[in-house]
């Protein structure tokens, strides 16, 4: 059964993605502190006028996610992905975590939301 809070989430998952999930989510909640945050689609989503990030883990690595990475300055060249919108940044554990980069995701994809509107509306990009 899918976990319907990221506390259960957080408490599915083994110690080390655990850790990186537990401090993406505090990185968000101190930077974007209006966001809702939810599971949504088996992940935690995090809202404000619409999502804007998301975290996923798998067997190997953790996903921290933005729906409009595409439009995110990335000077370190931190995000990946190949569609026309979402990017996301890889994590294998909390020596990976680059909060200042991943704040300022956080900070330009919550502004991005406020102007541009809801992400997942059609016409919204």
């Amino acid at each position: 059964m899918a976990a319907k809070t990221v506390d259960a989430y957080i408490a599915g998952l083994n110690p080390e993605q655990a850790e990186v999930v537990a401090t993406i989510r505090q990185i968000i909640r101190k930077t974007a502190p209006k966001a809702a945050e939810s599971v949504k689609w088996a992940q935690p989503v995090y809202e404000d006028n619409g999502p804007f990030c998301y975290i996923k883990a798998f067997k190997s690595h953790v996903t921290f996610g933005f729906w409009r990475g595409i439009d995110l300055p990335d000077p370190l060249g931190l995000l990946e992905g190949g569609g026309d919108r979402m990017r996301h940044v890889k994590l294998t554990s909390v020596k990976d975590i680059r909060t200042k980069a991943l704040q300022d995701f956080i900070k330009e994809a919550v502004r991005l939301n406020q102007t541009k509107g809801d992400p997942t509306k059609r016409g919204m990009k």
